[in-house]
């Protein structure tokens, strides 16, 4: 991936606090979600960037509305409505663009303008090569 260009926009659960749906969902709704996780940095004296999923332009708003975020992750949209969430967004944060998204695709969710855009199939469809070098 890296040799293509390509990099982590975050190396695991210690970097950056993720918000993914059910989280949100446990806490009583994305406003509360990210409340609590602004208190638990603060409470342990920690600065990390927050990111909160969201899987639709209701959701995008209300993070946009409770603000102190720092990047919006937008699951599941199609190219044309995450073209739309990101003109919403208007780089008030950045945006990165999850779910479904293959090599053959993401060259239309490219073309949307979003920041980052993550593909699953680098690693979970990964093949492997034969190195061994066998002689016969």
């Amino acid at each position: 991936m890296r040799i293509g260009g390509g990099h982590n926009h975050r190396q695991g659960l210690y970097d950056m606090i993720m918000i993914k749906d059910n989280h949100a969902d446990l806490c009583g709704g994305i406003p509360q979600a990210i409340a609590a996780a602004r208190k638990y940095l603060a409470a342990h004296g920690m600065s990390l960037p927050i990111e909160v999923e969201t899987r639709n332009l209701k959701e995008v708003e209300q993070v946009l509305i409770t603000g102190g975020v720092q990047r919006i992750m937008l699951d599941n949209f199609t190219p044309e409505l995450l073209r739309e969430a990101v003109q919403r967004i208007g780089g008030q944060v950045e945006t990165e663009a999850s779910g479904g998204i293959t090599l053959k695709t993401i060259r239309s969710y490219a073309a949307t303008g979003v920041d980052m855009i993550s593909v699953g199939a680098l690693t979970h469809s990964a093949t492997s090569l034969d190195l061994s070098l066998k002689a016969l």
